[in-house]
Parts: structure tokens; C-alpha cells; sequence
């Protein structure tokens, strides 16, 4: 069965699924691109609680760690020693080359080196949306985007941080934890857990008062989002939300926290809304030729960015 996802505006608002009586069991999304229904273990994607998982147990273990230490003297803290860009400058194609050597830890649907993650997101888009180039290099950056570019965050020469304060699902801190957080059980450990400060509703912060005036726990997210801007980016603003928010899943596929934004992060969320479907099934056994398509994305980085970014 093949189930086709049509979209009836430009941002998805309306989605009809149609059924197709076909031998292969794949899904087809807007302009034809086949994602697989499993992830690279045969597993459904974000099987976090799968007992047949291989690595279920290490996600587990990741997030103990991250629900644990992620508090808001932890995020203040990283936000001030990043902030700097200090560590290196080098190109956007420099960064995303560094990511072979990375895989992600929090991850329960790949086993690829990210490089061709962030291209096969990033091919998938390209398709369905021919017209928005800034997409397509939201796509790859992504990760800047799952950008994975900010997962440099590992490596030695950029402090060699620990995944749990990386990758993985992101949370406001400094209000309460929502339940629909993965494994939210470990929260119990956070020292803001029992902080009458942080552990209402709104915490520290106001009704609409915008995700920019909200802290998020630290990683590859944030980092992104702070060298894209300092930078001096000229990515439109819907691209700096995917690449600050894609992983705040509690807000995207829960619809938590919704309390918290203004009217434009509730337009920001359909564009993030659209990107995160290809960051998160296109996370599959589908080959890219990297040489093939390398020339676009660099004309791409040409456009949005500086030859080299401070890091």
C-alpha cells in the first residue's frame, strides 16, 4: 500500500491521505519522493519505546542524562561560553565534511554518517519545492538542522561536549517540563523540576511572549541558530526558526507550549511544520551522490552566507 500526502496550500495546511493498493510499502510525499515506512534498523521512526529496538537502551540512557542536567544555570552557562565564536572559522561545506565522523547517539533511525542524511533531506525538498532555495539549504544545513552541522559540538576542537547537551528532542527550560516529552520520567532528577520559579505554566516567562524570549536547552539547535545570525545570515526568517526549533518536537508533533508564541512563530511553525516531515523520514537507506549535487549546494551557501563563518 502506498498512502500519498497532498497538500492543498502552499504551507500543508490542509493534508488528505489517499490509498493506493501497490506490492510496495513506502510513502509518497507531495512531488513523488519514496520514503520507506522503517528507519535503517527496519524499526517505525522515533520507536523510542520499541522493545525490539537495538538501541533503544542508549536512547534511554542519553535522555536520563539530558532530562537530568538540562536546567536553566546549565543553558546560561553554554549560551555565554558559545556565544563567543571563538573555536574556528571555516565554510559551511568544511562543517558539513567534519560530520562524517559523527553519529548520533539519540538517534533510534540512523546508522548513516550525517552527511548524507543532510543530503537526503535536503534532496527530498529540493523536489517537492523546486522554487524555494532557501529551503533546500535549510534541508542540508540542517541540522544546522536533525543541521546536524551543530553537532560539531562533539568534536575535540569544539569543547568535545557530551551528545546528552547536543542532540536529541529540545525543551524550554525555566517553565514547567510538558509531559509529552520523550521519556519525561527523568525530569524528576533536574534541579528546576522542584524550583517554584521554573515549575508553573509560565516559569519565567509570559503569555506570547515569543520563542526568541525563551531559553531552550542547549545544543546543536541553538548553536546553529547563533552562528547563522551572527554571521549575518541572509536566510529568510522562517529558516532561522526551522533551524533554532526542528527538534522541539514537543511543540511541533505534541502541540505543547503553543501558549508561549507570538503570531510570528505561529507562521514560522507551518514552514517548520512542512521541513520536518523530510528531516525526519527521509532519514532512510536512500543513497545520494554527493559529487553529483555538491556544485548546487555550494551556490546555495554563495548566496546565504559569507565564505567563511566564525564558529
Amino acid at each position: 500500500m502506498t498512502i500519498l500526502i497532498e497538500q492543498s496550500d502552499h504551507f500543508g495546511a490542509e493534508v488528505e491521505a489517499k490509498t493506493e493498493p501497490i506490492n510496495e510499502r513506502e510513502l509518497v510525499l507531495d512531488g513523488g519522493f519514496l520514503i520507506p515506512q522503517t528507519n535503517s534498523f527496519g524499526h517505525m521512526f522515533r520507536a523510542y519505546n520499541d522493545a525490539v529496538s537495538e538501541r533503544r537502551e542508549g536512547v534511554e540512557n542519553f535522555y536520563r542524562k539530558n532530562h537530568t542536567y538540562q536546567s536553566v544555570d546549565f543553558v546560561k552557562k553554554m549560551r555565554e561560553e558559545y556565544a563567543k565564536l571563538n573555536r574556528v572559522e571555516m565554510s559551511i561545506w568544511e562543517c558539513c565534511e567534519l560530520l562524517n565522523e559523527v553519529v548520533d547517539e539519540s538517534d533510534p533511525d540512523l546508522d548513516e554518517p550525517q552527511i548524507e542524511h543532510l543530503l537526503q533531506t535536503a534532496e527530498a525538498i529540493r523536489r517537492d519545492y523546486p522554487d524555494e532555495d532557501w529551503l533546500h539549504l535549510t534541508g542540508l544545513i540542517h541540522v544546522w538542522l536533525n543541521a546536524d552541522l551543530g553537532k560539531v559540538l562533539n568534536l575535540p576542537s569544539f569543547g568535545g561536549l557530551p551528545q546528552w547537551a547536543v542532540v536529541g528532542d529540545t525543551f524550554p527550560v525555566g517553565c514547567r517540563f510538558d509531559e509529552s516529552i520523550v521519556h519525561h520520567k527523568y525530569f524528576k532528577e533536574n534541579p528546576d523540576y522542584n524550583n517554584p520559579a521554573y515549575n508553573t505554566k509560565y516559569g519565567i516567562y509570559s503569555e506570547r511572549c515569543g520563542l526568541n524570549n525563551v531559553m531552550m536547552s542547549w545544543g546543536h539547535d541553538d548553536y546553529m541558530y547563533l552562528v547563522a545570525k551572527e554571521n549575518s545570515t541572509t536566510l529568510p526568517s522562517a529558516a532561522l526558526f526551522i533551524i533554532r526549533y526542528h527538534s522541539f518536537y514537543a511543540l511541533h508533533r505534541e502541540g505543547a507550549y503553543k501558549h508561549l508564541l507570538n503570531d510570528e512563530d505561529v507562521e514560522n511553525l507551518k514552514w517548520l511544520h512542512i521541513f520536518n516531515k523530510y528531516d525526519l523520514y527521509s532519514k532512510s537507506k536512500v543513497r545520494i551522490d554527493v559529487e553529483r549535487v555538491k556544485p548546487y549546494y555550494l551556490s546555495l551557501i554563495e548566496k546565504y552566507f559569507p565564505a567563511k563563518l566564525k564558529w
